[in-house]
């Protein structure tokens, strides 16, 4: 049971599983065509969210929501399903690759198997397509990997239902029906105005750019309220969080901007 399902690598396991769902079913764009529609830039410092012991800072809006806002706007319909039983989630995905649909997911990368070690730590929102299953393993298209790779049902079962901050709970989706007749420059319209709505005008202080100067000073003040070595930590989270997360450097920046590139490419966006 193989799905002809073309698998391209991409800088951010969301905006390629996005890209590559999309192209099986006859919509090409590429990865920062995806993340600028998406609105996919943006920042948050939740000191109350913790993650490894961590506050959690993210250059993104919350998981999920990047596919969500590029499909709608596309007009492409979507369907998204969550579990609490781990065997009817299982069941469920068989059931779709039976039917020809590649399936995109949420998973923790702590227990993947194909990733290195040094990969690894617990965090459950990675985005990744299962298209088959080859010998009783399941064909996976991971966007951070260069080729496919396949897992078990134990495995595959184990990371839909990792445990710990933002559980993915079985989480999965896939597009159930396209209009290829879509309007690209309003999309792409509708994405850079949220984009600066979101960065520019949230009231809460911990979002946009409101929430990069909250997080600047409370780092100045990291080395005398928590010591040196949280300071450390918390730093390194920070910089991991900015530069190694599939952001493709500099939060997600140099993503954004190829995005602005290719949009300019088009007839004049009004």
């Amino acid at each position: 049971m193989k799905i002809d399902f073309r698998h391209s690598q991409a800088a951010h396991c969301e905006n390629g599983a996005t890209s590559n769902l999309l192209r099986y079913h006859g919509i090409e764009l590429s990865e920062p065509m995806v993340f600028g529609i998406g609105s996919g830039i943006f920042f948050s410092h939740m000191p109350f969210i913790k993650m490894n012991k961590i506050p959690v800072t993210s250059f993104r809006p919350y998981p999920g929501m990047i596919f969500n806002r590029v499909t709608k706007r596309l007009g492409v319909k979507i369907v998204r399903k969550k579990f609490s039983d781990p065997d009817m989630a299982m069941t469920e995905l068989d059931n779709l690759l039976e039917k020809g649909s590649p399936v995109g997911m949420l998973v923790g990368v702590y227990n993947l198997s194909y990733f290195p070690p040094e990969y690894r730590f617990h965090f459950n929102a990675h985005n990744l397509v299962v298209f088959g299953k080859e010998e009783g393993k399941y064909l996976v298209s991971d966007p951070v990997m260069e080729r496919v790779e396949k897992i078990d049902y134990e495995e595959l079962k184990k990371v839909r239902f990792a445990k710990g901050t933002y559980p993915p709970k079985g989480r999965m989706y896939y597009i159930d029906d396209v209009d290829t007749n879509y309007d690209l420059k309003n999309a792409i319209l509708v994405g850079i105005k949220m984009t600066c709505k979101h960065m520019l005008h949230i009231p809460i202080p911990m979002f946009g750019v409101k929430g990069i100067r909250f997080l600047a000073k409370k780092m100045n003040k990291w080395p005398e309220k928590k010591g040196p070595k949280i300071a450390r930590l918390y730093l390194g989270q920070v910089i991991r969080m900015l530069e190694e997360i599939g952001t493709g450097g500099a939060g997600f920046r140099f993503i954004y901007a190829a995005f602005l590139q290719e949009a300019s490419k088009l007839e004049r966006l009004e």
